[in-house]
C-alpha cells in the first residue's frame, strides 16, 4: 500500500455520509475538489484504498467523481450502459471488497436512461435492437416488466426499479459480497441521479445508514459509531414513485 499503509476504512454509514455531503457540495456549486494535488498523486503511486465502489451507467453525463465531489483514489468505478451486471462487473466489485475492504457499493442509475428506454421500446414494439445492444436490453427487461411498477409507469420509474433490482442481484449473485453485507462490513445502495438538478436520490439500501446529524466525518474516532449487528440486513425501499423526493434522498 506504500504511503497508504496503516489506513482503515470508514464504516458503511460514515462512507455514505461522505458521499451525501459530496453530492450536496456538487449541487450547490461549491465543490472542494479533494485529493487532486501532486501530494495525492505521490501517495497513490504506492497503491490505492478507495472507500466506495460505484457501479454506474456508462452515460457521459454520469461522471461519479464529479457528482460526489471525489478525488484520486476515492472511488473504484465500474460502468456499463444501463448498469447491466455481467461476470466482469461482479469480479471487479468483488476485487474492491476483497483487496481494499471498501465499505460501500453504490449502484448509480439516472433519469431518462437510454438503455432502459430501449428495453421499454423493445417490449412495446416487439422488436429487439441489433448486435450486442440486444444483450443489454435483455438484462434490463425484467425491470421494465416488474410487477412492482405502478400503473402507466414512466421510464424513470423503470430506472428506479432497475437500480433496486441490480443492487439486490449483486448481493444475490456474489457470495463474497453477500457475506460482507451480512457481516455488516459492506452496504449496497441504489441511487437515482437527477440530470437537471444534480441531486442523488437513495432508492435502496441493504442496511440502515443513518447517523446523528452532528456526526463529524472528519473526526469519527470521537463519535459513537453504529454497532454492527450480524444478522440478515434490513432492506430499505423508497415507497415513493414518480418525481417526488425519496425520504432517504440527498
Amino acid at each position: 500500500m506504500g504511503a497508504l499503509s496503516g489506513l482503515t476504512q470508514p464504516t458503511p454509514a460514515v462512507a455514505w455520509k461522505m458521499l451525501k455531503e459530496g453530492n450536496e457540495r456538487f449541487v450547490d456549486g461549491r465543490r472542494d475538489h479533494p485529493n487532486q494535488d501532486a501530494e495525492r498523486r505521490s501517495q497513490l503511486s504506492g497503491g490505492q484504498f478507495p472507500y466506495t465502489v460505484i457501479f454506474g451507467c456508462g452515460d457521459s453525463r454520469l461522471a461519479a467523481e464529479h457528482i460526489f465531489d471525489l478525488g484520486l483514489g476515492d472511488a473504484f468505478v465500474v460502468r456499463t450502459a444501463g448498469q447491466v451486471i455481467e461476470n466482469g462487473v461482479l469480479g471487479s466489485i468483488e476485487y474492491a471488497v476483497e483487496a481494499f475492504e471498501t465499505p460501500i457499493i453504490m449502484v448509480l442509475g439516472h433519469d431518462s436512461c437510454g438503455a432502459v428506454t430501449a428495453a421499454r421500446d423493445a417490449i412495446e414494439s416487439g422488436e429487439m435492437p441489433p448486435g450486442f445492444i440486444r444483450n443489454l436490453v435483455e438484462r434490463i427487461i425484467p425491470s421494465v416488466i416488474s410487477p412492482e411498477l405502478p400503473p402507466k409507469a414512466h421510464v424513470n420509474d423503470m430506472v428506479r426499479e432497475h437500480t433496486r433490482q441490480t443492487a439486490i442481484r449483486i448481493t444475490e449473485q456474489s457470495s463474497i459480497i453477500s457475506d460482507a453485507v451480512l457481516s455488516g462490513k459492506v452496504a449496497v445502495v441504489g441511487v437515482f441521479y437527477h440530470l437537471h438538478s444534480g441531486k442523488a436520490e437513495l432508492v435502496f439500501s441493504s442496511q440502515d445508514l443513518s447517523l446523528p446529524d452532528d456526526f463529524d466525518v472528519a473526526n469519527p474516532s470521537t463519535q459513537s459509531l453504529p454497532i454492527i449487528d450480524k444478522k440478515q440486513p434490513k432492506i430499505v425501499f423508497s415507497p415513493v414513485w414518480g418525481e417526488n423526493p425519496s425520504p432517504w434522498g440527498l
